[in-house]
């Protein structure tokens, strides 16, 4: 079932700019250096999981947007 809904622009835009808080995208970058060097515990990589989903979530939400307005990534 498709549907089209109207949303404004500026909205669209909004979420096309969507990104990690810097102290997240940090701690994101941090994990994933532990991960590499093998120096994570498990609540570690539980973090990084988590992180990881809602980062490919996000980038998927952009790259809809984008497509929306007809712009590149």
């Amino acid at each position: 079932m498709s549907s089209t809904i109207a949303a404004p622009v500026n909205w669209v835009e909004a979420v096309g700019k969507l990104h990690f808080p810097s102290k997240a995208d940090r701690r994101l970058q941090e994990l994933m250096d532990r991960n590499n060097e093998g120096l994570l515990d498990q609540s570690e990589r539980e973090e990084l999981e988590a992180l990881v989903e809602l980062s490919e979530q996000l980038s998927l939400v952009r790259g809809e947007a984008l497509q929306i307005l007809g712009k590149r990534p």
